[in-house]
């Protein structure tokens, strides 16, 4: 008896592309999307913070590698670096070579601060490949925006039990403050999903982006009223708080 005549469901259909808004009549979809990575370290005592940049700046250099290097506002030793990539396997090769450098041996990962995401698209999206993978990286480099506050997320059960509509006007009362603060050029954000890939099984990942620090707080504080954070936000954080001091798009 085939599994129709049993009476078994049949399996979902699964489409893994990210969806844009129609363009020319049509819905845009696209199988690419970038894969972001925050790894926060101690520079070791022996080393100067400064020197310890300029180092792995080079190492980055040296093999192409695209990256923004922060420093830790909240740790004089400390030092973030954000590296990015289409392909995954960048992390586990080209990065992780570079780390392992013996160049900069001096760095003593934080592990409580690594944070990993993917871009992803909402539906809405104009322009889904500006938006998947140009905007994201546009917005890291800028040397006009030098500081960043990077921050995990996770929504309660309860957000996913909610009719769809009910859950598209949460999402958009959020956006809309969102889009208020980059319009004026406060703050500028990039959202990424973390899915099974945040070990304390955290679901997003933000990053805060301007040229001034205490709008990017501010935009935090405002975003504390809204139903979602009120009522459907399970975990924030760790906050982590840096200054740019070196940034390559690589090649």
């Amino acid at each position: 008896m085939s599994e129709q005549g049993a009476g078994r469901p049949s399996l979902p259909e699964i489409d893994v592309r990210e969806k844009g808004a129609e363009k020319d009549g049509e819905r845009q979809y696209m199988d690419r999307r970038l894969f972001m990575q925050l790894l926060v370290f101690n520079v070791e005592r022996e080393t100067h913070p400064e020197d310890a940049i300029r180092r792995l700046g080079k190492t980055l250099r040296k093999r192409d590698a695209a990256g923004t290097i922060y420093k830790d506002v909240n740790n004089p030793r400390g030092i973030g670096l954000l590296t990015w990539s289409e392909d995954p396997e960048f992390f586990a090769t080209t990065l992780r070579d570079a780390l392992c450098d013996d160049k900069n041996d001096s760095l003593d990962l934080c592990p409580d601060f690594t944070m990993i995401g993917r871009s992803y698209s909402s539906g809405f999206e104009q322009d889904l490949p500006y938006w998947l993978i140009n905007r994201p990286i546009e917005t890291v480099t800028n040397p006009d925006w030098p500081w960043a506050v990077w921050y995990p997320l996770r929504r309660s059960g309860a957000f996913e039990q909610l009719e769809g509509r009910e859950k598209g006007g949460i999402l958009h009362e959020h956006a809309l403050i969102g889009r208020a603060y980059g319009e004026k050029n406060l703050a500028h954000d990039v959202r990424l999903a973390c899915h099974g890939l945040d070990y304390k099984d955290n679901e997003f990942l933000i990053g805060l982006i301007g040229e001034n620090l205490y709008p990017l707080s501010h935009v935090v504080q405002s975003m504390r009223k809204t139903k979602q954070t009120s009522q459907y936000i399970s975990q924030m954080g760790p906050f982590w708080v840096g200054h740019m001091a070196w940034t390559s798009r690589g090649g």
